[in-house]
């Protein structure tokens, strides 16, 4: 009679497929990539083959567990395992448009030229005459000023800028050898003098955006991501940023804009803080409608972000000076690694599909359905 077959081989065999494709997105994190589902999957298949596909969410819930792995690479690896993305993909989700990847192939060829431009070196000079102050003091400046991105003595900004003290100057206070105190001065505390110009209009774009496109974006982002946009003053080197709601029962995320832009311009910068919450860089959310991707380099991070700025806005008719933005974050080697043109792509169709139309409610865990707007 014919005995049955134990199956060690093809448990062996088991193993051995999901140990390699373990090892693979292990080496993604490691490399510091951070990439995209479709990217992860293309990933696998290139190192493992096919037949890697089979195992992949397996591996992710896998690592997703493993306390033995930075905690920003296991929420990583869980907002892929738990995300709608990665099955889309593996069911055969279309990769990014070759038209989409060619503008940010454009992007980022004029950022290479811009960073050979006198422009560019103007401004790397004009940053890098605020290093002698030590982080300490640095600290202290943003306690005082959290969106104070430059600073100076009176003294230092008449002799380096040619800029004088507005008559209500109002003083930061650091510690200096020698001194007790010092007085320091935001850039918008003094007048006249010279600023390079990128500084001028890093964060002005110019054109003319459809009607109600702006307020249907902040709404969009309120009703269908829970992410509240705010206006309030900053620094005017300082156009917005993005952060977790914190003590917003109703909210997810926070993107506060400057009060003083102008409609093309806070429909930029929106799109750019918007990017980076979609991207992920602020991490996952408890539903995972965006990836936790927060263990990404600042370089790649601010590459991405202005990348889907420029592709949205460029669409809309708007003109900015994403170009020098993203000059700034371009190494000698060129563009990191770890920028995901695939991420890039994805969220700047969703945040165009945003200006474009009214959206439903998404549907968090626990609630029976979306809710459209009426």
């Amino acid at each position: 009679m014919e005995q049955p077959t134990s199956g060690t081989g093809d448990r062996h065999g088991d193993d051995l497929l999901v140990g390699s494709v373990r090892q693979v997105l292990l080496d993604l994190v490691a490399s510091g990539r951070w990439p995209s589902a479709a990217e992860v999957v293309q990933a696998v298949e290139e190192g493992v083959g096919l037949q890697g596909r089979i195992v992949i969410l397996e591996v992710l819930q896998d690592l997703a567990e493993d306390k033995s792995s930075r905690i920003d690479a296991r929420r990583y690896f869980e907002s892929l395992a738990r995300s709608s993305e990665m099955p889309a993909v593996l069911q055969g989700d279309a990769p990014a448009p070759r038209g989409v990847l060619s503008s940010i192939d454009t992007l980022l060829e004029r950022s290479r030229a811009y960073r050979s431009a006198p422009a560019f070196g103007e401004m790397i000079r004009f940053m890098g005459r605020f290093k002698e102050y030590a982080p300490f003091n640095n600290m202290l400046v943003r306690l005082q000023n959290p969106t104070c991105s430059f600073f100076a003595t009176e003294k230092d900004w008449e002799r380096r800028f040619r800029k004088r003290l507005k008559e209500d100057a109002r003083p930061m206070l650091i510690l200096a050898p020698m001194h007790p105190v010092l007085f320091v001065y935001d850039i918008d505390q003094v007048q006249g003098g010279w600023t390079p110009a990128e500084l001028e209009r890093f964060a002005k774009f110019e054109g003319t955006p459809r009607p109600g496109l702006l307020s249907r974006m902040v709404e969009n982002a309120r009703v269908r991501d829970r992410i509240l946009v705010q206006r309030k003053p900053l620094s005017s080197t300082y156009a917005g940023f993005a952060t977790t709601a914190r003590g917003e029962a109703s909210s997810k995320m926070r993107i506060v804009l400057h009060d003083g832009l102008d409609d093309p311009s806070a429909v930029g910068v929106l799109c750019h803080e918007l990017a980076h919450v979609y991207l992920g860089h602020l991490g996952c959310d408890s539903d995972h409608w965006w990836p936790s991707r927060s263990g990404l380099a600042r370089r790649s991070m601010e590459i991405e972000a202005e990348a889907v700025a420029y592709l949205v806005t460029a669409r809309m008719g708007l003109q900015g000076a994403s170009e020098a933005y993203v000059s700034r974050y371009l190494g000698r080697d060129g563009v990191p690694s770890g920028v995901s043109l695939d991420s890039i792509a994805k969220v700047a169709g969703r945040i165009e599909d945003m200006a474009e139309r009214k959206l439903s409610e998404r549907r968090a865990k626990g609630r029976a359905a979306d809710t459209p707007l009426t």
